[in-house]
């Protein structure tokens, strides 16, 4: 049953994505950027509701509130699964810009959406080049109220695994002096970074409280995000019968 109402889900959320591209693509000329993100927060908001319908994956989330709706501040999220890329877009603030590999932008219809957002798209390979192009965009991006996304792990580890965590984010936060929030969950149990199946449960979500940058080196910012988020992810449930 439970490959199944994954195949199923698979399925509508392809179908979204589709939907979600066209719908993106025809609306742009004439709909300014506020509205358009809404547009794209709706549709990761859709896909959490077909999530909870189709396959039983629901979410808690604690915190929430130190989520300003103005933006202008850094996102430093754990990375297990596909589950954040979809659900960060509902949840957080719809003025969005994601820091992603510049190769999902080739992905049909997926990638082709990201682009009216403006993700600051990187070369993963180009190293302190890259750098510099998340601190420039970035800084260009919270000086426009929009909420910054980082996966600082850069690629999905499992659960109970740990990436190293990319000082690109923590830079940007020294350099701009813009708030950063850390985002903890355990979304990987649910749904694993490889593989169809999605197991009926609750994600736990939390969201820390803004810490202020000013005075701090990136590397301590680092090193202070990272306890957090890894902290919190260890004290949740680690198999989805809890």
């Amino acid at each position: 049953m439970i490959w199944l109402r994954s195949l199923v889900y698979f399925v509508a959320m392809t179908l979204s994505i589709v939907v979600a591209t066209l719908a993106i693509w025809a609306c742009r000329p004439f709909m300014p950027f506020p509205r358009l993100s809404r547009l794209a927060n709706a549709w990761g908001l859709a896909n959490l509701w077909l999530l909870k319908v189709i396959c039983g994956l629901d979410y808690h989330m604690k915190g929430a509130g130190h989520l300003r709706r103005e933006g202008g501040y850094i996102v430093l999220a754990k990375h297990q699964s596909t589950w954040e890329t979809l659900s960060l877009r509902g949840l957080l603030p719809p003025p969005q810009v994601w820091v992603l590999k510049r190769e999902l932008l080739w992905v049909p219809f997926f990638g082709w959406a990201l682009i009216p957002f403006h993700p600051i798209a990187i070369d993963r390979k180009a190293g302190r080049k890259a750098i510099r192009q998340v601190i420039e965009e970035g800084q260009a991006a919270l000086d426009q109220g929009r909420v910054v996304v980082i996966f600082p792990e850069g690629t999905r580890t499992a659960p109970g695994a740990k990436g190293h965590y990319g000082t690109g984010g923590a830079l940007l936060a020294e350099k701009s002096g813009y708030p950063v929030v850390p985002i903890a969950h355990n979304a990987g149990v649910f749904w694993h970074r490889r593989g169809l199946k999605k197991y009926p449960g609750t994600i736990q979500v939390e969201v820390g409280e803004p810490m202020d940058p000013r005075g701090l080196k990136a590397k301590e910012i680092n090193q202070r995000v990272e306890e957090w988020i890894e902290t919190r992810v260890a004290a949740m449930p680690q198999s989805p019968e809890g």
